[in-house]
């Protein structure tokens, strides 16, 4: 286990490995904005040092409790007779808790507080590191409208130094909560990430591949069982059958029981017979938007896997299941329409193929707009690193 080491460290924490490139994309991002020494605490430290956030910050693993059974009945205990809920919290922040009143705690953000079974925990941690005197960063977040009516939700928002909505539809829900002070509409970090080119694989040329990702955690909000898969399959043959164009299909989270390969290997093994669908293996962040960039089109599913394709101006269908594709989509095109299918709405096996024929039709159109409006989008995601620094430097 390491300590926390910079007397003024900034800290970013809840951030959940880089085996999932989105979080990875925003951690490269970020260190690069702000340009100062940074402590990252990780659920799966060994994943980050392999990617491309291992030389940027000094990378500490939290403490798990549930690999030490006597420690994990202790904290129970104390939990239960005690009534102390953040027991668990102090141990696995261990190595960051307390040590520093000086320090910057940024919370990574992303749609954290989307998901019921973290929410407790983000409010206990966010509470116990304010009551050291620390300042506290909720950075580029996406929380649902009908979260933000939640009073426990809404004075835990206020309690921070400052957030960055990465959204309109989240700015707009926070403001309406009444968390205005200190609240700000920033593009997602990840925009600006720098991307890296390697080499294409068999098969692939630039401009000439539809760039396609799924992921498991769409399939899990699907209405009908398996449609999901079917309109993968279905926009697949599409392409195939009605243009030119090879498919290249991109995981963008690597985890076990979320494993975006999971659903694209059984597509690729479904068309590998066509010479004209092949698979990218796992790289890193920068290198998968190096890859994305080099796409005509992109159908995804993972957020930060649109965000590469956005930013670097390739037309992109979004499959989405929350507030993030959304309001991401309508800040960038002003409407989602068109832009983002969510994924309850897969009815039928032909809807992701007929969403993709619209973005054909409009590819130059797309791609147009997106260079004449990228640059600025982007400008205002490095400007969310001033507010940042003024936060850091504020004494």
């Amino acid at each position: 286990m390491g300590k926390l080491k910079n007397r003024d460290s900034v800290v970013f924490y809840m951030h959940a490995g880089s085996g999932n490139h989105g979080c990875e994309a925003i951690v490269n991002a970020t260190c690069h904005m702000i340009q100062t020494p940074v402590t990252l605490m990780s659920a799966r430290a060994h994943e980050d040092y392999k990617y491309s956030i291992r030389d940027m910050c000094d990378i500490l693993q939290e403490r798990k409790i549930t690999k030490h059974l006597s420690v994990h009945f202790l904290y129970l205990m104390r939990k239960l007779l005690l009534r102390d809920a953040e027991s668990y919290l102090r141990y696995r922040y261990r190595d960051i808790y307390g040590q520093n009143r000086h320090a910057v705690y940024l919370s990574i953000g992303g749609d954290n507080y989307c998901y019921h079974k973290m929410q407790q925990e983000l409010i206990l941690a966010h509470q116990m590191f304010r009551r050291t005197g620390a300042k506290t960063i909720l950075w580029g977040c996406s929380i649902e409208p009908a979260l933000l009516k939640d009073e426990q939700m809404i004075e835990d928002m206020r309690t921070y130094d400052l957030i960055t909505a990465r959204e309109s539809i989240t700015y707009e829900a926070l403001l309406a909560a009444g968390v205005r002070e200190h609240t700000y509409l920033f593009p997602d970090p990840a925009f600006a990430m720098k991307m890296e080119e390697r080499a294409l694989p068999e098969h692939c040329t630039a401009g000439q591949m539809i760039g396609v990702n799924v992921s498991p955690l769409i399939m899990e909000s699907e209405v009908n069982k398996g449609i999901t898969y079917a309109n993968y399959y279905h926009l697949i043959q599409t392409i195939i059958e009605q243009t030119e164009q090879n498919v290249l299909l991109i995981p963008h989270v690597i985890w076990d029981q979320n494993d975006d390969r999971t659903p694209l290997g059984r597509l690729y093994q479904a068309f590998a017979g066509t010479n004209r669908v092949m698979m990218l293996s796992d790289c890193s962040a920068p290198e998968l938007k190096g890859y994305i960039a080099r796409c005509s089109m992109f159908i995804g599913a993972r957020t930060h896997a649109t965000i590469a394709a956005y930013s670097t101006c390739v037309p992109t269908l979004t499959v989405g299941y929350s507030v993030k594709s959304k309001g991401i989509a309508r800040d960038i095109f002003g409407t989602e329409e068109h832009y983002v299918i969510p994924v309850q709405e897969l009815q039928t096996e032909t809807r992701l193929a007929e969403g993709f024929r619209w973005l054909l039709a409009h590819e130059e159109q797309i791609r147009e707009h997106l260079k004449s409006s990228m640059p600025a989008y982007i400008a205002r995601s490095i400007a969310a690193g001033e507010q940042l620094r003024a936060i850091i430097e504020r004494e």
